[in-house]
């Protein structure tokens, strides 16, 4: 058993002074197969400690069913990190940001659509006391009181940026103490007086967030009035995240690092964010929006331009931190030097085999009916892509059909062809149509991209959001056939042979590896955008004509010796179905 407490203007853990040194790396954004080797490299560098969140989206994806197994297990996580000696900071907030699908928070929330999110309302306390009455527990058995790693839970993550609800930040405060935490419990905001008055209780630890200037930074924070105990920066940003169609972030070894010395020589604790950023698998990275014509989903690597590769290399600025905290690590580095992860090129697979999405909808999803157009979140689902079905008579003199509001991609067929693809950023959802038959199917299939993750605009439901009107009159269409398109198994698809009549449609082929299978990259070299599954677990988006990524990794856990199924989703076009697999990364 442990303590871990504040004393003056210091840390002690078990009566001793400490300077926590700690590089974030989050359980959820590597295979569990790599947590030790992540978690070893973290403990060579020089660092006491690892900070991670913790995703309510991952561990309770539906509501009432949790889940802590595989890459969820985040028991496995904290073990090893006690294995290393390495003492741990959770990060445990319904919230989380972190880039990361709705903030961390389930969609499931946004069912019922009069829910205030992020404040007292009671039915959203309620979901979290629920998820907390599960969670909670399992992270006491772990802390450091209980002789586990824990020594820190956040309460709410950069609330005031938010909101400024005192009262739902004691009863998260309360029910962490209720459920079995015993711990130190901290906050951590913008070092802004404005930040950490909305984000804040005046009993509570108090840290910042930021990435460049700690001396102006740590005198706002500790002149803040209810402001106590160590300087401490929660996450030092050392790099920065990409969005589709941005240039990749990089920021230079040399000035990062000289960065974090001057917090260290100042006896600031710090949170070095990311130390490995890891990856976005599936459909779990989120957004951000400036407004209503500024979305911008985040990229599947969560690189982070971090010390440690997307695939777990050491880098320059790993080396430049482990020479620096040579002089403030306690024990000896007995690690030596770490060879670069195994890697293949297994070259070109041709994806011989496809399905249409839109005639395959009832292999993937059971028909609903709805009499007004909904967000997917109003059929129980959480992601993937929406089709919608309406029939509309021959009419004049109807030329456009507006679809209000599309969250995030729409494809709209008339009669089975594809006639517009309609962009959440687009000017207009405004769609040329015409009717030309008795009896015409219109049908409107819309991508999700990533639900929001920050700001005034998380409350971010995915589909057609408002309706889908006839101009010039706007008049409403009701009557619609919907198939929550969730593509989380694609075992009952019915594949034909070559190219497929339409697009968006699915592609499998066979990936054949004759030895123990290394880590790889993936270039979706015929493709234009969409998402990948290799036996079964999604690897995430690709979008190539945006960029600034263009190889998607995939680490060598998900491969096995011997034939690996391969599926691709594409929805705009292809040009040949040929998917590659190199030996080296392509992300800027």
């Amino acid at each position: 058993m442990s303590h871990f407490v504040v004393k003056d203007d210091h840390f002690e853990l078990d009566g001793k002074p400490i300077q926590i040194i700690s590089g974030s790396i989050h359980y959820f954004r590597t295979v569990p197969e790599y947590w030790d080797d992540r978690l070893k490299k973290l403990k060579a560098c020089g660092f006491n400690t690892v900070e991670t969140y913790i995703p309510w989206n991952l561990h309770e994806p539906k509501e009432g069913q949790f889940c802590f197994e595989g890459i969820a297990d985040v028991e496995r996580f904290l073990t090893t990190a006690k294995k290393y000696d390495l003492h741990v900071i959770v990060r445990p907030s319904q919230y989380i940001c972190a880039e990361w699908e709705f903030g961390g928070l389930p969609s499931w929330l946004l069912k019922d659509r009069n829910i205030s999110l992020r404040c007292a309302d009671e039915k959203y306390l309620e979901k979290v006391d629920h998820y907390f009455k599960v969670l909670i527990p399992i992270l006491a058995r772990h802390q450091c009181t209980k002789g586990g790693p824990i020594i820190m839970c956040q309460i709410e993550n950069e609330y005031g940026s938010y909101g400024n609800d005192k009262e739902y930040l004691a009863f998260l405060e309360g029910k962490m103490r209720e459920y079995g935490l015993d711990i130190m419990l901290f906050t951590s905001d913008g070092d802004a007086h404005t930040y950490l008055y909305g984000g804040t209780l005046p009993h509570v630890f108090k840290t910042a967030n930021f990435g460049s200037k700690p001396k102006e930074r740590f005198a706002n924070l500790t002149s803040f009035p209810t402001f106590f105990g160590p300087m401490m920066c929660s996450e030092y940003w050392n790099g920065w995240f990409d969005h589709w169609g941005e240039e990749h972030h990089v920021r230079e070894p040399e000035e990062a690092v000289e960065c974090f010395r001057e917090m260290l020589d100042m006896g600031a604790s710090v949170n070095f964010y990311m130390f490995h950023g890891g990856t976005n698998f599936g459909f779990m990275n989120g957004a951000n929006c400036g407004g209503p014509k500024d979305y911008q989903p985040t990229v599947t690597s969560y690189d982070y331009c971090a010390p440690l590769t997307e695939e777990g290399n050491t880098t320059k600025k790993y080396d430049l931190l482990r020479a620096l905290l040579k002089d403030y690590r306690e024990d000896e580095d007995t690690y030596g030097e770490f060879a670069p992860a195994p890697v293949a090129a297994y070259g070109d697979v041709v994806l011989t085999e496809s399905a249409p999405l839109r005639t395959s909808a009832d292999y993937l999803a059971e028909k609903q009916i709805s009499r007004a157009i909904l967000p997917m979140e109003q059929y129980g689902q959480m992601s993937g892509a929406i089709l919608y079905r309406t029939h509309v008579p021959k009419l004049n003199p109807i030329k456009s059909i507006l679809l209000r509001d599309v969250h995030d991609r729409a494809h709209v067929f008339v009669n089975g062809k594809r006639i517009a693809t309609v962009y959440r950023n687009d000017a207009s959802y405004d769609v040329p149509v015409s009717f030309p038959e008795e009896d015409n199917v219109l049908d409107v299939i819309v991508e999700n991209l990533g639900r929001i993750n920050f700001g005034p605009f998380l409350h971010d439901e995915k589909g057609i959001t408002d309706s889908v009107c006839c101009d010039p009159i706007h008049q409403h269409l009701f009557g619609w056939e919907v198939w929550p398109l969730e593509l989380d198994d694609l075992s009952k698809l019915v594949y034909g042979e070559g190219l497929p009549v339409e697009m968006p449609a699915f592609f499998r082929g066979t990936l054949e590896i004759g030895e123990e299978p290394k880590d790889s990259y993936l270039r979706l070299k015929g493709f234009e955008h969409g998402s990948v599954w290799i036996n079964g677990f999604n690897l995430g988006r690709y979008w190539n004509s945006k960029g600034p990524q263009r190889t998607l990794y995939v680490p060598a856990p998900i491969l096995k010796q011997g034939k690996n199924e391969m599926i691709v989703l594409e929805y705009d076009s292809v040009t040949e179905p040929v998917v590659s697999f190199e030996d080296k990364a392509d992300i800027g």
